[in-house]
């Protein structure tokens, strides 16, 4: 029995050392077939580019001025001239009041003012009469006073004449009061026609500027009431305002910019992002909102295709200045770890490294590099996460990496690739049974 028992321990030894010599061997076949594995990743050159800086927000897009529309006069609305959501122009007609009220007044004051001048025609009439009266009375009075001192009349003569003369002259004084009267009057009823025909003229309505008209809340046939009826509103959309806020910490440095000259603003709506409207900013607030931290600034836009409506939001872009010549790389290449950023970098040999990396500004795709990188250098963009210090790469299109012996590397991975490889690096590390 024990010598049984020993013979099949020699067998199972012997069995045991033939499957490692297998396994070593298929080891070895498999490492030169296959060779050291290699990652399929996309890459990016470091670059250098002029990258603009600026500044985005939300903002509200504002008209560039509204005016309500409103009678200057009472009376009843005879016609409308304007339709619901017209563009008008400044000086447009737009509805008419019932004038003939102030028709009448207008013929009643003419009417006044021709009796008014009659009677300064009469009033100067009597001045010249007395005047020329008054003379004559003078001269006689003079005579009397001559013939008095030579005796030839009684005291009681010279004084009727002179008497007569005084009361000439003062009729001459009512006279002149009567023409200075009666053209003040003539003053005043020339500025009540202007007053009557200045409210003939409120009876029709014009646009006082060019914009969108609203809602036409009176139609014709109703009363309406000076300054207290409003018939519609308009905005004026060309220009139009775009307002936004940015932090308060930001104010320095565009007031630092700004000494360059205007700014440009980019403003484009929340569903057509293609279609850019360009202006100037043209306002910043006097004081910060301290319940927000942030300030409102407003950019002035031509709005030539009428795209930014009142009220609508948009996104805004600031544009600031340039930097130029920076180094640039894709968004996508940059990695954050517990050391802070960094990036692979695919060295000549086809493995990567880690490369810390100190970032500056993003614009878009492109994140620009304050240090770290050089120009030329490559990046992986694409495929980090199955990525290690000294791993090897293949890019698309090659069909599989190629390792510095000439073995090939697996292809890029389809779908259930990646199982499959596992599946097989496990079968290779079965032990035969003995």
């Amino acid at each position: 029995m024990g010598l049984i028992c020993l013979l099949a321990a020699c067998v199972a030894s012997q069995g045991c050392n033939r499957g490692g010599e297998g396994e070593a061997k298929s080891g070895k076949k498999g490492k030169k077939g296959k060779g050291i594995e290699s990652v399929p990743v996309e890459v990016a050159k470091v670059t250098r580019k002029n990258v603009p800086i600026d500044m985005t927000a939300v903002g509200n897009v504002e008209a560039y001025s509204t005016v309500s529309v409103r009678p200057q006069v009472s009376g009843q609305l005879q016609e409308v001239f304007v339709e619901d959501g017209e563009y008008v122009t400044k000086g447009q007609k737009l509805f008419q009041i019932d004038p003939r009220p102030f028709d009448a007044q207008v013929a009643q004051m003419q009417a006044t003012l021709a009796r008014d001048r009659a009677q300064l025609g009469a009033a100067r009439a009597n001045l010249a009469r007395d005047t020329a009266n008054e003379k004559y009375a003078r001269e006689q009075a003079n005579r009397y006073v001559s013939l008095f001192k030579q005796g030839v009349v009684s005291r009681d003569d010279q004084d009727k004449f002179m008497a007569n003369a005084d009361a000439l002259a003062q009729s001459m004084e009512a006279d002149k009061a009567s023409i200075s009267s009666a053209a003040a009057q003539i003053q005043a009823d020339d500025a009540n026609l202007d007053n009557i025909k200045l409210q003939l003229s409120f009876t029709t309505i014009y646009a006082p500027i060019d914009g969108r008209a609203g809602n036409v809340t009176i139609k014709a046939g109703n009363i309406v009431n000076a300054s207290q009826t409003e018939l519609l509103s308009i905005a004026q959309v060309q220009p139009i305002y775009v307002t936004f806020s940015v932090p308060e910490s930001k104010l320095e440095e565009i007031q630092r910019h700004m000494g360059g000259g205007r700014l440009v603003v980019e403003a484009t709506g929340q569903e057509d992002v293609a279609r850019v409207e360009r202006g100037l900013l043209t306002f910043i607030d006097n004081n910060v909102d301290s319940t927000t931290g942030t300030i409102k600034l407003k950019g002035t836009f031509q709005n030539t295709e009428r795209r930014l409506w009142p009220g609508e939001y948009a996104n805004v872009t600031l544009k600031l200045s340039t930097q130029a010549n920076a180094l640039v790389i894709p968004n996508q290449a940059m990695q954050t770890g517990q050391d802070g950023t960094y990036v692979y970098l695919v060295k000549e040999d086809r493995t990567v490294e880690v490369r810390p990396i100190t970032v500056g500004l993003r614009r878009e795709s492109d994140l620009v590099i304050a240090s770290g990188l050089q120009e030329g250098e490559i990046v992986v963009t694409q495929g980090q996460l199955r990525l290690a210090p000294g791993s090897r790469i293949s890019l698309p299109g090659e069909g599989g990496g190629r390792d510095r012996n000439g073995g090939d590397g697996p292809a890029a991975e389809g779908p259930g690739n990646g199982a499959a490889k596992e599946d097989g690096g496990k079968e290779r590390r079965k032990k035969p049974q003995s």
